[in-house]
């Protein structure tokens, strides 16, 4: 019996192992694939085009949007993210389980279009002060980014209650098996099944 497509969206602040969980995850879970973003910003180092991230300029990112290929797209940090539309669709269709690793605005603006099939994700450090030993421990921003980067967490915790589900990432292999599970459950449901065959 074949399982309908889910859509998996996971957001949470910079530094709360996001990355990290739901690359775990779609290792444990073979019908899971990764959604890569087009993004204008610039590569960190190893990241891959068209692995990490489809990495354009911004007038080829303003022409995606112009031409409806984004599901959504967003500003933040000072750069443009969007998630490609036909990957989404078509992906679903075949039946297998996407997860989108998308920041809150993205988060929303799919919510706001009802897509079909999706669960919303938030994942959150215990507490601020151990998002900013993170941040500081990555190595990767300087000390300025990284207090717009909290100020932003507070913002993002706001729409805490838009979510279906919170995961607090205290510990890393507690945290991917709580998302595993998660999606477990949801592709259970009966309204997830082609009950056609039984």
């Amino acid at each position: 019996m074949k399982t309908k497509g889910l859509v998996v969206i996971v957001s949470a602040p910079s530094g709360a192992g996001k990355s990290t969980i739901c690359a775990r995850v779609l290792k444990r879970i073979p019908e899971a694939m990764y959604s890569v973003s087009v993004t204008t910003r610039r590569p960190r180092r190893g990241e891959i085009h068209g692995k990490s991230y489809f990495f354009v300029d911004e007038k080829r990112f303003r022409r995606l949007i112009a031409d409806g290929k984004l599901l959504e797209w967003a500003r933040v940090h000072g750069h443009y993210y969007g998630t490609p539309r036909d990957f989404i669709g078509e992906n679903v269709a075949r039946g297998k389980i996407l997860m989108l690793d998308i920041d809150v605005q993205g988060a929303m603006k799919i919510k706001r279009g009802r897509l079909a099939n999706a669960v919303y994700v938030f994942i959150m450090t215990p507490t601020f002060e151990i998002l900013k030993k993170r941040l500081i421990g990555r190595g990767l921003d300087a000390e300025e980014v990284i207090r717009v980067r909290l100020k932003n967490a507070r913002k993002e915790l706001e729409y805490l209650d838009k979510y279906d589900y919170l995961i607090i990432n205290d510990e890393v292999d507690a945290a991917v098996g709580k998302l595993e599970a998660l999606i477990t459950a949801e592709r259970l449901k009966v309204s997830r099944q082609n009950r056609r065959t039984i």
